[in-house]
């Protein structure tokens, strides 16, 4: 049987107090980092296609409801009072790995080896990061060598090497030679 969906449960603040940019804008906003990691993972969700949960604990809000938002294309949730993040995770990946592949994202290392008893994968904050650094570059790479010369709506109307340079002033690299 194949799994129908890939999600990926991702610790909000797990994560951001593992990676030092998150980490430094956390000691100044709180919720400016909360915005950069969802801003971050919406960018690597539009590359992977996988969704997206972000948890974030809000169990030390008195009375607070919990709630759950759509945030450009993925989820943003902030738990009700007096549950966790961990608990709310534990209980997602038990729910969906039974039809769907459940990859959870935290360094805590309890929490992976309750998911893993919950049939989800784990994946490390640190893994994340290297993993959204890495899906962007793949995604760089492919962008910049779909744009051949012959894309350039000139390059029949002057020599190749006009083309060339033309084509390289047009993407920023302005450094050719300008004698050849």
């Amino acid at each position: 049987m194949t799994k129908a969906k890939e999600y990926l449960l991702v610790d909000g603040y797990n994560v951001i107090f593992s990676w030092e940019e998150l980490t430094k804008m956390a000691a100044e906003s709180l919720s400016n980092a909360r915005q950069r990691l969802c801003d971050i993972l919406c960018v690597y969700q539009g590359i992977v296609g996988w969704v997206i949960i972000v948890v974030f604990d809000a169990h030390l809000v008195e009375g607070g409801l919990g709630a759950v938002e759509e945030y450009h294309n993925i989820t943003v949730v902030y738990t009700k009072e007096a549950e966790t993040a961990d608990h709310y995770i534990e209980q997602q990946a038990w729910e969906l790995s039974r039809r769907d592949t459940v990859t959870v994202a935290t360094s805590d290392r309890l929490e992976q080896v309750i998911i893993l008893s919950h049939g989800a994968r784990r994946m490390s904050a640190e893994d994340l990061l290297i993993d959204v650094r890495y899906a962007k570059k793949q995604l760089q790479d492919k962008y910049l060598s779909s744009k051949p010369v012959k894309n350039n709506p000139l390059a029949g109307m002057v020599d190749a090497e006009t083309a060339r340079k033309l084509d390289a002033m047009r993407y920023g690299n302005t450094k050719h030679d300008k004698d050849k």
